[in-house]
């Protein structure tokens, strides 16, 4: 590259690099011999169900701020303007509607897997399809979200490529093996500090070299790149305030509402108010995230205006031009670069361990317990730490293989965006439909997957075949990745506006979910109403949200009930007390009511359940330790 001999780390940048690794390792060592000692599945997966508020927003925030995601956003304003940070907008609903819907129905149901929900409202199979369907989304996209970063880091400063990810990868695994949930937290929290102060370094040095925040601010306006806003209703239009404020909504609910990842964090506070309060608490953290990454990308912009090191060709990526605009501002400036790779990569390891955690929970809660009922705690326990070391080999291999994909490497990031939607759409069929059935929920999700993979391959197909004088997309490019992970090209709309199956190829990223979500349901409501819908006395209790109740609150309520649209959730504990709380089981088709109060399991979760019953681990696959909230 024609700039490579200036884009050299200094000794202070890897001690700072070090550093982040020392610290992470160092939390999660902390949380493997304290406390519990991480003895109980509800310790290593769980955190005891003990979480404050504050760490738990942090580590929401932190889990997919990927550090695709900080490389990408800066690249997206400096190429097409602010219209990005409108993507702000879908923040109010995408998290007041999981704070409000999701988390309450899993709190109450005391889960610890967010798939363990569609047992209980559908089947086995469904949970089964469910769990399948996360686990290869996260396999797939963990190890490509390790190496991705790494790979344009090293094309610019020739920063060691193994050397990089073998040291995240390996440090991300020791931690979660051994520290747990508490430790994947408290490490997020770490690194959402580092991620915070290494964007801004990038910012303050870079608008002061520019001549300060009022010179940035009028080089972008003489630049055409601070956007108002547009009311374009186009759907293939790629962001406009619709797509945008509104498809984006859909992206945070497939994150923010049903993702393992995140309903783990959710259910490991200790009590509903403090899971709901965290909602509240990392909205101001999410505008705060994607303001620092516009106002980098207005930055760069002043710095290099239509003149970018991209086209001058001393990088050859959008993602290697945010790497090289940061050394360019801290050279001269030693320690400052190593404290963007720190961030850049804090944005990985928060990424990678709680896909670790989340792929050993469910995993184990809706894989292996199942089969396994009489397993004691000891062995849960410590096959739970397996798991976990096992995924984050798994995650190395996979990041192999993405130094192999070559130009599917942008495919692969794809796969995540398109996961999310039909995963989405079943939680939501399932919760909001009381009528939808077992059957419904297996071939809307078989609908919704094949959806979401004919026009996420198509559309990325179609891209390859009409850039042929672009250059070859090749392991160095990476995506921008929109807050749910789907990958959007930096492409310019086409003049030509495309017709028939290419304009659905054409629509933009931002409605992915919100397509592929609305295909479940449909499907699934018209498969559940011709195969015989359910009925209301068939559902187990507090498994469906009482929408259509209150949407319908007009209708009386002898039809109502025909529409399954009266049962109500369950009822909230009142707050400060301790109750015994009532869990929803099947045992084939009969729901069974199963009492337990908070505490009394004993280590092997076989006391604490009401009456002379056999142990709770050989009830129902649904039994989990329960601890003191």
């Amino acid at each position: 590259m024609a700039a490579a001999v200036q884009m050299q780390f200094t000794k202070e940048d890897y001690v700072i690099f070090a550093l982040l690794l020392v610290a992470s390792t160092g939390i999660g060592l902390f949380y493997a011999f304290s406390g519990g000692r991480q003895r109980t599945t509800q310790e290593f997966l769980m955190a005891d169900r003990s979480m404050s508020c504050l760490p738990v927003s942090l580590s929401l925030l932190a889990t997919f701020q990927s550090a695709v995601a900080i490389l990408g956003a800066p690249s997206e304003v400096y190429a097409f303007g602010t219209q990005y940070w409108f993507l702000g907008c879908s923040y109010f609903l995408g998290l007041l509607i999981p704070a409000h819907v999701f988390i309450p129905v899993f709190y109450r149901l005391r889960l610890s897997s967010a798939y363990e929900y569609l047992e209980l409202r559908f089947n086995k199979t469904v949970r089964v399809c469910g769990t399948v369907t996360f686990i290869f989304q996260m396999v797939v996209y963990m190890g490509v979200v390790l190496y991705a970063p790494a790979l344009a880091l090293n094309a610019v400063t020739g920063f060691d490529l193994w050397g990089a990810v073998l040291a995240m990868g390996l440090v991300c695994t020791l931690y979660t093996a051994l520290g747990g949930l508490k430790a994947v937290i408290w490490t997020d929290v770490f690194q959402t500090v580092v991620m915070f102060a290494g964007q801004l370094a990038v910012i303050v040095v870079g608008a002061s070299q520019a001549g300060g925040m009022a010179e940035v601010w009028r080089k972008a306006m003489n630049g055409s790149r601070i956007s108002g806003l547009d009311l374009n209703p186009d759907p293939l239009q790629r962001h406009t305030f619709w797509t945008l404020g509104v498809g984006g909504v859909f992206l945070m609910l497939a994150l923010y509402g049903v993702n393992q990842a995140q309903v783990q964090r959710y259910l490991s506070s200790r009590s509903e108010k403090e899971a709901i309060m965290s909602c509240y608490v990392v909205f101001p953290c999410q505008q705060v995230v994607l303001c620092l990454g516009c106002l980098m990308g207005l930055v760069m912009f002043a710095r290099y205006g239509e003149d970018s090191p991209l086209d001058k060709g001393y990088v050859q990526t959008t993602d290697q031009m945010v790497l090289y605009f940061v050394m360019d501002v801290f050279s001269g400036l030693p320690g400052l670069s190593g404290l963007f790779v720190a961030c850049l990569f804090s944005g990985a390891l928060s990424t990678i361990s709680s896909a670790f955690n989340s792929l050993a929970t469910v995993t184990m809660e809706d894989l292996i317990k199942p089969q396994f009922p009489g397993m004691t705690e000891t062995r849960a326990t410590l096959l739970s730490k397996g798991l976990a070391l096992v995924y984050g080999l798994v995650c190395l291999a996979m990041a192999y293989i993405a130094s192999r994909m070559g130009s599917v490497l942008q495919a692969a990031f794809s796969i995540f965006g398109m996961v999310g939607g039909p995963l989405l759409g079943l939680f939501c069929l399932g919760m909001f439909f009381p009528w939808a059935n077992p059957v419904g929920a297996v071939v809307g999700l078989l609908a919704g997957l094949a959806m979401a993979f004919w026009i996420g391959i198509g559309s990325f197909v179609m891209r390859i075949s009409s850039t042929p004088l672009a250059p070859p997309l090749n392991a160095t490019s990476l995506p921008l990745l929109d807050a749910g992970g789907t990958a959007a090209t930096l492409l310019n709309s086409s003049s030509t506006r495309p017709s028939g199956v290419h304009a659905l190829y054409s629509l933009s990223y931002m409605w992915y979910s919100a397509h592929n979500s609305a295909t479940v349901v449909l499907v699934g409501l018209v498969v559940s109403l011709l195969t015989g819908p359910m009925k209301e006395k068939d559902l187990t209790p507090g498994t469906v949200f009482p929408v259509l109740g209150t949407l319908l609150f007009f209708l009386p309520e002898r039809y109502r009930e025909k529409l399954c649209c009266v049962t109500p959730l369950g009822q909230k504990p009142a707050e400060g007390t301790v109750q015994p709380y009532r869990r929803a089981q099947r045992d084939g088709d009969v729901v069974v009511l199963e009492e337990k109060e908070p505490g009394a399991d004993g280590e092997h979760g076989e006391a604490g359940v009401s009456g002379p019953k056999e142990p709770s681990c050989q009830m129902s696959p649904h039994a989990v330790v329960e601890t003191a909230l």
